[in-house]
């Protein structure tokens, strides 16, 4: 199943590659969207081209067996970031589906000309492709290198709280708790002159974020406080393991287009509450995961 799995995750970015290689070149030869200049298309698309590169290594990694030898450091980051980008994306992403079969209203955010069909089916694959894949083999890939992560149960006297990742989940929990009341139609916020992009698409994209910094900070809490003391490890590290990295990864994507606002992009949040929000998913984000880290217990056997 890991096997599989990656192999079928590094082939679906590839596919998500290869739109965005041909995004750049023709933005080269000056065929570039009419709404972003050339230098700010081929920047924006050339962080996603080595996103995805990387994407299609970290998929070979899970898959193959000299993954198992590679440093811990860089393929739990590269794990965490890209887990966290994609992953918590999965239920949003079949809610959307579901409403759009049935004709809802989804909010596509407008756009000017429509992607070729191929473009859009290459990218639609690689996204999801990339997140069952990462959401299939990443667990059994970190089950088998670290096997003692994920046994017994969160009151096995593992629990390290500290002042600072108690803070950290407090923030988390006002991030969810924040992100839940805008999708039930809150506007805490808002700027009132770019409300219209609160359509039903941005109500269910911050349902999801909600549910999953709230997610996180209960299963860090777990984890750091040995509580319930009966719930198994892995129960409680799976949501704060992937929450942390949604946290991190989407608000170091959101933070430089709120700040750069390449191609005209306007945020729907007054700007420097938007700032502040993302700068507060990246600290916490990697404060929750150092915490998940550091309620791993080593041993002598374990893989390094």
């Amino acid at each position: 199943m890991r096997r599989v799995a990656g192999y079928a995750a590094a082939l679906s970015m590839a596919l998500y590659l290869v739109v965005k290689l041909v995004w750049v070149a023709a933005a080269l030869l000056g065929h570039g969207p009419d709404d972003f200049g050339t230098a700010d298309w081929v920047v924006l698309n050339f962080v996603t081209v080595v996103m995805a590169a990387t994407g299609v290594a970290l998929g070979l990694a899970l898959a193959q067996h000299w993954g198992r030898r590679l440093p811990a450091a860089p393929v739990i980051f590269f794990s965490w970031v890209g887990a966290g980008f994609l992953v918590p994306m999965l239920p949003y992403a079949l809610i959307s589906g579901i409403l759009g079969a049935f004709g809802g209203e989804r909010g596509d955010g407008g756009g000017s000309d429509a992607a070729p069909r191929w473009e859009t089916v290459f990218i639609t694959i690689g996204f999801a492709g990339m997140a069952v894949g990462l959401a299939v083999a990443l667990p059994i890939y970190l089950r088998e290198r670290w096997p003692r992560a994920f046994l017994g149960r969160v009151g096995d006297g593992r629990a390290r709280p500290s002042p600072v990742v108690t803070v950290a989940m407090a923030v988390a929990a006002g991030l969810g708790l924040l992100w839940s009341y805008r999708a039930l139609g809150g506007t805490l916020g808002l700027d009132p002159a770019h409300r219209d992009q609160w359509d039903l698409n941005g109500r269910l994209l911050n349902a999801n974020s909600g549910l999953w910094a709230l997610l996180g900070a209960w299963g860090t809490w777990a984890l750091t406080h040995g509580r319930p003391a009966r719930l198994r490890v892995w129960i409680a590290m799976t949501p704060a393991y992937a929450a942390s990295g949604s946290l991190f990864a989407w608000s170091c994507w959101k933070l430089p287009m709120v700040i750069f606002q390449p191609g005209g992009f306007v945020a729907a949040e007054y700007t420097p509450f938007a700032v502040v929000q993302h700068v507060l998913g990246i600290v916490v984000g990697l404060t929750l995961v150092v915490a998940v880290l550091r309620s791993v217990p080593t041993a002598p056997g374990d893989s390094e």
